[in-house]
């Protein structure tokens, strides 16, 4: 088996605005906000380091340094809670080691092509992953294996460049960003050919959708560099991708496990009610709420 680069580095975009969920979000990121008791960007920085991403690279905009705060010491409640006795241990996923969390600035809206850009300098010419802590990805019931570590597993077999899909009915493709596939590897790995955002229905070369995960070689980084605004009047990395496609190799993990829309407020809302309905310590009562409220 080649020995291609190890994925050591993550970003993730975090500069949005979190307008859909203005009030909540006018002086709280919306990455901030908890499904249950962990913040979204929790789940996404844990399913990094689950895969043995090592560099958490942050590219945040004006009125986003919470974000960075949740990853360092909080002294003063590490020592109160100490003094009164209480279990430190449900801080440790807070916890980064010194030079191992980043943060660039996204100066201007420009798009997730844009975002990604920021980050050039830090991951250099390393390959290295994006997650999109919007796209919650659970892994199976049972303890299965989170969506970048699959892709990472994938990676060390076909190296190049991958992203995270998911099979959606074909009625529903127009919504996303959309792969035409070619040659099937494995139940899980299928070669990508094209990108087509948001196709109608009746032209989606496929029913597989982009996820908010992936893998990319840092090339990518140069060609975002000329890329020309794309939908929206924003800079794609769709677009970019697309533009590699057949210069380097190019594959779809079929993510093994769950996608929560949480960019908006029902998929925010069913992650909550879904990860709580499994939870040990309060599946059964929120169950039992749940039944109640249905009745009426």
């Amino acid at each position: 088996m080649t020995a291609h680069k190890p994925i050591r580095k993550a970003v993730f975009p975090v500069a949005g605005l979190g307008t859909r969920f203005l009030p909540a979000t006018k002086a709280i990121p919306k990455e901030l906000l908890p499904i249950v008791d962990r913040p979204l960007i929790q789940y996404a920085v844990d399913e990094a380091r689950e895969a043995g991403i090592e560099q958490i690279i942050f590219v945040t905009g004006r009125g986003k340094t919470a974000i960075v705060e949740h990853f360092d010491v909080a002294y003063e409640l590490e020592h109160t809670m100490s003094e009164r006795g209480k279990d430190l241990s449900v801080l440790e996923p807070t916890r980064a080691t010194p030079g191992d969390v980043i943060t660039v600035r996204q100066q201007v809206p420009l798009g997730l092509g844009h975002a990604i850009w920021c980050a050039r300098a830090i991951v250099g010419d390393e390959p290295f992953a994006i997650l999109l802590p919007d796209e919650l990805m659970v892994a199976e019931k049972g303890g299965g294996t989170g969506c970048m570590k699959q892709m990472v597993e994938a990676y060390e077999e076909v190296g190049g460049n991958l992203i995270s899909v998911l099979e959606v009915p074909q009625e529903a493709v127009s919504s996303y960003g959309v792969i035409a596939p070619g040659e099937v590897k494995s139940d899980t790995l299928t070669e990508v050919t094209g990108l087509v955002e948001k196709p109608p229905v009746a032209q989606a070369p496929s029913n597989k959708i982009i996820s908010g995960r992936y893998i990319l070689q840092p090339e990518v980084m140069r060609v975002l560099e000329d890329q020309e605004k794309g939908a929206g009047g924003e800079i794609q990395l769709t677009d970019a991708m697309a533009r590699m496609i057949g210069n380097q190799a190019f594959h779809a993990v079929t993510f093994a496990g769950r996608r929560f829309d949480c960019g908006s407020k029902t998929g925010f809302v069913e992650a909550t009610l879904a990860l709580a309905l499994e939870r040990e310590d309060m599946g059964a009562e929120v169950r039992a709420m749940a039944e109640r409220l249905l009745k009426g």
